[in-house]
């Protein structure tokens, strides 16, 4: 951990230690735990406030109407809501949002995993009007920086072979030349440009109220630890498709990574809350498409810059996503058909 972000772990975890100890009461509080250490996100628990600092780059603007939006009464019992400082929360030149503890799904037992639960959520978010304008949410521009990570993961990495001798060492435009990382380039290629967050989204249900980033480390219980669930981590949200909150178990589903039985859990349960993403029957993969596919190579590519960083080679599941990859690449930009993927 570099000095920087261990200044980051010690101020978040002294705001959160002040925020949840009463004055004057004697400290038998722990010591601050550290939930979560990225450069997109730094988390730190300390009794039950949750401490977070976004990314230094972060918008914002745009962040505090997300903010609110998990604040807004209309999405009292979908989104978890923010705590309100006693005063301005600002110990680092990042942006720093306070929260309340919610117990999250636990890892160790997948067969437990809430899929219903968080279709439902995710059909009663998709449902409501945006209670204020809001930013896009941010899943096509996510799946860009994605690939942005990778490729310069692998550029003069280890396990990448030499470059063209015309290339420049230092040029980011350089597509990197492992085998893995071009078939997510290949994969990317075939996406249309609004999956690449490179153009507008399509017009019918680009008006809907997203989470942006679904997965099931985004549910938490609360009050914790056997409260409902709720969603959480509003960095991402906005108006957007809301197809691509169900792009990323879509994806898992197409690779062979979530059982059939889940997938069949999730969609039913989304269906049956009237969720607008797709259809109240039939088949739903020409919605999905797209979605599942810019998630597919996401993952990918946030793995191959993780297996870069950490100078090992992709697990079972990460190949998986990799080999996805690779037979996308070979599927029509826009796809009626089922989960090819």
């Amino acid at each position: 951990m570099t000095t920087t972000q261990t200044s980051v772990v010690h101020d978040l975890g002294t705001l959160a230690h002040r925020l949840s100890h009463p004055a004057r009461t004697p400290c038998v509080c722990e010591p601050p735990q550290v939930l979560a250490d990225r450069p997109d996100g730094t988390v730190v628990r300390s009794g039950a406030i949750v401490a977070k600092a976004h990314a230094a780059d972060t918008d914002r603007e745009a962040l505090t109407a997300r903010i609110a939006l998990a604040a807004a009464p209309q999405l009292a019992g979908i989104l978890l809501p923010p705590l309100t400082a006693p005063e301005p929360a600002a110990p680092t030149a990042r942006p720093v949002t306070l929260w309340p503890l919610g117990a999250p799904v636990d890892p160790t037992d997948p067969g437990a995993a809430p899929w219903a639960e968080a279709a439902d959520l995710l059909a009663r978010l998709h449902r409501t009007e945006p209670p204020f304008p809001l930013p896009p949410m941010r899943g096509p521009a996510k799946a860009a920086r994605a690939v942005a990570r990778m490729r310069a993961a692998l550029r003069g990495d280890a396990i990448t072979p030499p470059r063209d001798p015309a290339v420049g060492p230092g040029d980011a435009t350089a597509p990197p030349r492992d085998p893995a990382a071009l078939s997510v380039l290949a994969g990317w290629r075939a996406l249309p440009a609004w999956a690449r967050g490179e153009a507008p989204a399509p017009a019918p249900g680009a008006d809907a109220l997203c989470h942006g980033d679904l997965h099931l480390g985004q549910l938490v219980r609360h009050p914790a630890p056997d409260g409902p669930w709720l969603l959480i981590d509003m960095d991402d949200a906005g108006v957007g498709d809301p197809a691509w909150d169900l792009g990323r178990p879509a994806a898992w589903y197409a690779a062979g990574l979530l059982a059939p039985e889940d997938w069949s859990t999730f969609l039913d349960a989304y269906r049956a809350a009237g969720g607008p993403a797709v259809p109240a029957d039939g088949d739903p993969w020409p919605a999905l498409d797209v979605p599942a596919r810019a998630l597919t190579v996401q993952t990918a590519a946030v793995a191959l810059a993780k297996c870069a960083a950490e100078q090992r080679d992709p697990d079972d599941h990460e190949q998986l996503m990799i080999e996805s990859c690779a037979r996308i690449a070979t599927l029509p930009p826009e796809l009626a058909t089922g989960p090819a993927s």
